[in-house]
């Protein structure tokens, strides 16, 4: 199988990582905030990003390569909930643009599974940039009314 691939994938692996560790860091302080709405919300992501990071692994053990166990960042901690959203959209928008492209190369080198894999995550990683930017623009548009929704 491709090295190309499976360099691919751990960069992808090492991404999901930095994600679980950014929306779990976020989740810890909303939740210490009393923003338990959102922070269940980031939570929830951070879960699916957990469930990426483990198929990314299986694909990578697969093709005989060496899952990498280090995210490509660190976490971003103590930021207002309106710099965690900008910095969220970023890691999604990142991941989705990597994807993309990983999808292509993977098809290039003839391995169809992977290029399935980063098809599917791409998925996930498209509705979640859309609910980072749909809170973003609630809070944009309606302040502390909005964020008065998100407690508890």
């Amino acid at each position: 199988m491709s090295k190309k691939v499976i360099e691919l994938l751990n960069a992808a692996r090492a991404r999901e990582l930095t994600a679980i560790s950014q929306y779990m860091a976020q989740h810890y302080e909303l939740e210490d905030q009393d923003f338990g709405k959102l922070g269940t919300k980031f939570k929830e992501i951070a879960i699916t990003e957990m469930k990426h990071a483990e198929k990314l692994a299986e694909r990578i053990l697969f093709l005989k390569g060496e899952p990498t166990s280090a995210p490509d960042a660190s976490a971003k901690k103590g930021q207002s909930i309106e710099e965690m959203l900008k910095t969220n959209m970023a890691l999604e928008d990142q991941a989705i643009k990597m994807y993309n492209e990983a999808s292509t190369v993977c098809a290039a080198e003839k391995d169809q599974i992977s290029k399935e894999l980063f098809e599917e995550l791409l998925k996930d990683e498209e509705e979640h940039y859309n609910y980072f930017e749909n809170v973003k623009n609630h809070v944009d548009k309606l302040g502390a009314a909005y964020l008065a929704t998100l407690t508890g």
